[in-house]
């Protein structure tokens, strides 16, 4: 008979890749490793494996055409590949996210965890195709950013 109280826990391991393709004055304010794995774990503790690449307009364009059949950079894309442990990658538009974050009043950091909140959403199945499910996933997206620290990215 097994113990469970003794039984080894499953990893809660969060295996994070962090991929830097895009130019050099893009990455300045790319948050550090450390930020992008506290907010991707606020939003989902067990183990997974997730990478976040953050790329150039021209790359992300590409990438939302041939996925999403839109001819524009976008701010973040989720690409999941496996539910049970997580695995999946979000890519992220630097040249997008400063923009927004400027128009939007924000600063970077704040609409970086946002996205990165949004992001891992999606590789979790959350979507707001319609708005019974936008309205779901933007709840516990403004859940997730207060338990971060950060102003509702909605208000």
């Amino acid at each position: 008979m097994t113990d469970l109280a003794s039984a080894p826990k499953p990893a809660r391991r969060l295996d994070l890749t962090v991929q830097l393709v895009c130019a050099d004055d893009l990455r300045q304010q790319i948050p550090d490793r450390k930020l992008l794995r506290k907010w991707a774990k606020a939003v989902y503790g067990d183990a997974a494996t997730v990478t976040m690449r953050f790329v150039d307009a021209e790359e992300s364009q590409h990438l939302n055409d041939t996925y999403r059949g839109k001819k524009k950079p976008t701010n973040v894309l989720s690409f999941p590949y496996e539910d049970e442990p997580l695995m999946g990658d979000i890519v992220f538009c630097p040249t997008v996210i400063y923009a927004e974050a400027k128009a939007q009043h924000k600063t970077v950091t704040a609409h970086m965890a946002h996205l990165v909140v949004h992001g891992m959403l999606h590789l979790m199945g959350y979507d707001h195709l319609n708005d019974r499910d936008a309205k779901e996933m933007e709840s516990l997206e403004t859940e997730i950013m207060a338990d971060l620290g950060f102003a509702d990215p909605y208000a």
